[in-house]
């Protein structure tokens, strides 16, 4: 009985402090066995193991955080999902309908960015840009006219300067878009929108719409 107890002491002594909170930190994972070590639940005993070496959880932080930046260099380099919010766009995106899906999904779109390198762009691409009147606030809206194309509006007709486009909601009642502010400058596009992801029913790509009989080339 004497020896049993000096070794039940031994592995007792070889656990570090922090060793005695794993089963409280990972209860699924470890567990405190009747002689005091510590067990992960494949039995295999953890209390003669240096956990000064990384422990598990330390592995997993590292891992988390190297996708992460990989996850935020991706989305910054070549592209991004982002979700589309209110009507301006339907019924491209946010369809008015009885559907009870359309009405609790806000539609999410894939926004690629390697037309960025070049600025190249079409007639009819869907694009994401800053607000020229608030750099902060995002809009998404559709390219009506290019560099030097005249566009033909309500009340004039407007020249579109070099490095700049008109834009335009595809539900011109409900969209703020280059008929309130002008021509976007294209430094502040963040990219072309090509598909439609979410929510499932309507992953779809993304159609070019032209406005042809506004729009005259230089």
């Amino acid at each position: 009985m004497l020896a049993d107890s000096r070794k039940e002491n031994n592995n007792q002594s070889k656990l570090k402090p922090r060793d005695w909170c794993l089963p409280l930190l990972l209860p699924d994972c470890f567990s405190c066995s009747p002689d005091g070590s510590i067990l992960a639940r494949d039995s295999s005993v953890v209390g003669n193991v240096d956990m000064g070496t990384p422990s598990v959880l330390w592995n997993v932080a590292k891992k988390c955080f190297t996708v992460g930046v990989i996850s935020l260099t991706v989305s910054d380099l070549f592209a991004s999902i982002v979700p589309v919010r209110g009507a301006s766009m339907s019924p491209t995106f946010n369809p008015k309908t009885n559907s009870l899906l359309d009405s609790l999904s806000d539609d999410r779109v894939l926004v690629e960015k390697l037309c960025l390198r070049k600025y190249k762009f079409s007639h009819g691409d869907v694009i994401v840009f800053c607000s020229p009147d608030n750099h902060k606030e995002k809009h998404i809206k559709r390219i009506v006219g290019l560099p030097g194309d005249w566009v033909g509006t309500i009340y004039d007709v407007v020249h579109i300067p070099e490095g700049h486009c008109w834009v335009e909601g595809d539900n011109s009642a409900s969209s703020l878009d280059s008929r309130s502010f002008g021509p976007v400058p294209l430094g502040l596009v963040k990219g072309r929108v090509t598909h439609i992801l979410w929510p499932p029913h309507r992953v779809s790509s993304i159609e070019r719409k032209t406005s042809r009989n506004r729009v005259s080339p230089s």
